[in-house]
C-alpha cells in the first residue's frame, strides 16, 4: 500500500470526506463521470484514469456532478469519489490530496472547497500549491 499525504482541514471546514475507511484507496482504473451538458441534461461517461483527480481534469469542473470509481470485478455498483450539489462538495482523500488552489479558485470558488483559511493552514502561496495537504 502506498503512503498518501495527510489531509489537513481548517476547523471551520464543511467538506465531507468520502470513503469506506481511512485506508480506502482509489487509484488507476475505470471512473464513471456524470456531467451536465450544454443542453441541460445529464450525461454519463466511463473513462480510464490514474486517479479521481485525473478523471476530474478531463472535464469542465463546473459541469461535473459526480465521479465514481467502478471496480474491475464486474460489480453492479460504483463508489463515489467526488460529488457536487450546488455549493456543497463531497470528495475522497485521493481527490483532496491532488486538488490545487488554482482548480478551486478558477472553477469552484462558489463551493465549500474555497477557503482562504484553508489555504493559509496548508501554506498555499500560489495557484499551483495543493489546497488540502501541507505545502513546503
Amino acid at each position: 500500500m502506498t503512503n498518501r499525504p495527510e489531509i489537513v482541514l481548517a476547523s471551520d471546514s464543511k467538506i465531507t470526506i468520502l470513503g469506506l475507511s481511512s485506508e480506502t484507496m482509489w487509484g488507476k482504473g475505470t471512473y464513471r463521470v456524470i456531467t451536465k451538458c450544454r443542453a441541460g441534461f445529464m450525461t454519463s461517461s466511463d473513462i480510464q484514469a490514474d486517479s479521481p483527480y485525473a478523471a476530474f481534469n478531463r472535464y469542465q469542473p463546473k459541469a461535473i456532478h459526480n465521479i465514481s470509481f467502478v471496480p474491475k470485478e464486474g460489480n453492479n455498483y460504483a463508489f463515489t469519489v467526488y460529488a457536487r450539489q450546488g455549493k456543497k462538495v463531497w470528495a475522497s482523500r485521493e481527490f483532496l490530496a491532488e486538488v490545487t488552489v488554482g482548480d478551486i479558485n478558477q472553477d469552484l470558488s462558489n463551493t465549500n472547497l474555497y477557503s482562504q483559511d484553508q489555504y493559509n493552514l496548508v501554506g498555499a502561496k500560489n495557484w499551483g500549491d495543493k489546497a488540502f495537504v501541507q505545502n513546503n
